[in-house]
């Protein structure tokens, strides 16, 4: 809940030009974070520092998406998206407590369809062979499977992951589940 926030709060804080380069430095920021997160995982302070510039890199990188939707009259998309995001994951994450299944198997599955889902992303962006609403349903689908997965890691004692490596997995699956929702919820029209 405080990654969601803080990202509201780069939101809030990006310029509104911020766009182009600019993004592309939060993108390649937010994946060096990731990795810095896992490796200073033995220093608990840190990684959850290092966790929350994340979230805030994250708000300033969605921030051309957010206001864009909020200033041509699609602010209801985003104010849908947050609250079915936080009520859809509050019952994914209830249901991985009452689940008995193995979710090894189940996060190796959807580990997979993340995969072609990232290379679909990408081979999107050049080719646009897929529609945008589509692709959102398909993000919605995968996040959602991996939110069962991470809340279950939760359960079963964490895989030997820190608590700031299994915030981090589950704020990872928030962000995109929510920013599947926006472009569902403002008629597929994501750019």
């Amino acid at each position: 809940s405080l990654g969601f926030f803080v990202s509201a709060i780069g939101v809030y804080l990006a310029p509104p030009y911020f766009a182009g380069g600019m993004f592309w430095v939060c993108v390649i920021a937010t994946f060096a974070l990731i990795f810095a997160i896992r490796a200073t995982r033995n220093t608990p302070v840190l990684s959850f520092g290092l966790f929350l510039i994340l979230a805030l890199a994250m708000g300033f990188e969605i921030s051309p998406w957010i206001n864009m939707l909020l200033h041509t009259g699609h602010s209801n998309a985003v104010f849908n998206a947050a609250l079915t995001t936080a009520v859809g994951m509050g019952c994914l994450g209830i249901g991985a407590q009452i689940l008995t299944f193995d979710y090894r198997k189940v996060q190796n599955y959807a580990f997979g369809a993340l995969l072609l889902l990232v290379l679909v992303g990408v081979l999107g962006m050049f080719f646009h062979f897929v529609s945008p609403t589509f692709y959102s349903y398909a993000t919605l689908a995968v996040f959602s499977v991996l939110v069962v997965v991470d809340f279950m890691r939760i359960h079963k004692g964490g895989d030997g992951a820190t608590p700031v490596e299994l915030a981090l997995s589950i704020y990872l699956d928030g962000i995109n589940i929510f920013l599947a929702l926006t472009t569902i919820f403002s008629g597929g029209r994501r750019d």
